[in-house]
């Protein structure tokens, strides 16, 4: 049987280099004195200025300053100066430079000089969600994309506390698949064998177990080896968990059939495609925090008007940056329509993408902890994040506040 804390304290790697839409919680908490070892790629992107003054929407996070901000008129000189004088900024993926909620919308902003538009000198790194905390409690990256709320949770403490800014997804990303012919209720699946690669989703355990099935009692669990979910599916397991923006695409293509369980169908809350820094980094440096923030969701407005436009930059990232991952066009065009069409769904009428809700987080914290999520102790909830900065960043007609020209 495998633990609810085996996951990333010893299969990270297999969890993270799955051609997934993010990678799922971690319970491993970084030390902010050990950083990982990271080789940044820098894409290419075009510098533009801008000219202006006014305020930007001051946050609980950044405090920013009075008189000196951003309108669609341009950026202060005080700004801009305030922002170069942070110096270099990293930001380092959850999964290469996948067309992916809040990896898509970073790539395009640094492709189309967003960054440079608000005097941000940025490198973007191809990383894996779960190996990211350790550089961003270090500094050794300032930003990050993070897979859920829970995995922020669960990796803050030992002197790393980070704080999301962004959140695109306010539902579960991931899917519970069956072969064609075996379970198509979730109490068949008792007794039955689940498939997984490092851990079950958390969002799916909370499936499981509004289904009546406890996870360590009701259901077994195999570590599976390698990624092809057509392998998977009829390896003789009973339940595979997968992303809906990746494995199901995979299995139509060689004409697999399958049952599908969505978290969403059963009212299971959950997360994906956030973005997050470090307390000491937005206490440091507001006016960054904020401003990184808004080319980022001025990005994701450009990937929700041309989705193939973004894919196709996402593309030529990947590429630039070795592609190890064997990422294909055709997979993340897949992808980002599989993951647009969830945050759009599940951002509430008349709100733009990307704000946090904290109900939203709150639920989805108290669904993990009554599932049994944590076995061994839950996380402290409640501090982790920022609602305010995306929400300032945002003009009374839903359009982010950015200079023109």
């Amino acid at each position: 049987m495998i633990s609810v804390n085996q996951r990333f304290k010893t299969g990270a790697v297999l969890a993270v280099l799955a051609i997934t839409a993010a990678a799922c919680s971690s319970d491993a908490k970084p030390s902010a004195s050990t950083p990982a070892a990271s080789t940044p790629t820098t894409i290419a992107g075009t510098a533009t200025t801008g000219a202006g003054t006014e305020t930007s929407a001051s946050t609980a996070t950044s405090g920013s300053s009075g008189d000196d901000g951003v309108t669609t008129k341009g950026i202060s000189d005080a700004r801009c100066a305030e922002n170069k004088a942070a110096g270099k900024i990293t930001y380092s993926s959850s999964f290469d430079f996948a067309a992916s909620a809040s990896i898509v919308d970073v790539v395009v902003a640094k492709s189309k000089g967003y960054f440079d538009k608000m005097c941000l000198d940025v490198t973007l790194v191809p990383g894996f969600s779960t190996t990211n905390y350790p550089l961003v409690a270090a500094g050794t990256a300032q930003f990050s994309s993070a897979g859920n709320y829970s995995e922020i949770l669960n990796n803050t403490g030992d002197g790393a506390d980070f704080v999301a800014l962004v959140d695109y997804g306010k539902a579960p990303i991931e899917e519970l698949l069956t072969p064609d012919g075996g379970a198509t209720k979730l109490a068949d699946l008792k007794g039955k064998t689940i498939g997984v690669k490092g851990d079950i989703p958390p969002s799916i355990v909370a499936m499981l177990a509004k289904a009546g099935l406890e996870r360590g009692t009701d259901y077994k669990e195999t570590l599976l080896d390698g990624f092809d979910p057509v392998a998977q599916l009829s390896s003789g397991i009973d339940a595979l968990p997968v992303y809906k923006s990746n494995e199901p695409n995979q299995l139509d293509a060689a004409g697999v059939k399958y049952n599908t369980f969505d978290p969403v169908t059963d009212d299971i809350p959950g997360t994906f495609g956030l973005l997050y820094t470090s307390k000491s980094f937005a206490a440091d440096h507001p006016t960054v925090v904020e401003d990184f923030t808004r080319a980022a969701l001025h990005g994701m407005e450009d990937a929700i008007a041309d989705p193939a436009g973004a894919v196709k930059i996402s593309v030529a990232a990947i590429d630039a940056a070795g592609n190890q991952n064997y990422l294909t066009a055709a997979g993340e065009l897949f992808r980002w329509n599989a993951e647009l069409k969830v945050v759009q769904a599940s951002t509430p009428s008349g709100e733009p993408v990307g704000l946090i809700d904290p109900a939203v987080f709150d639920a989805e914290y108290k669904a993990y902890v009554a599932a049994g999520v944590w076995p061994k102790g839950a996380p402290v909830n409640g501090n982790d994040y920022d609602e305010s900065v995306a929400k300032g960043l945002y003009d009374a007609s839903g359009k982010v506040i950015w200079p023109a020209g």
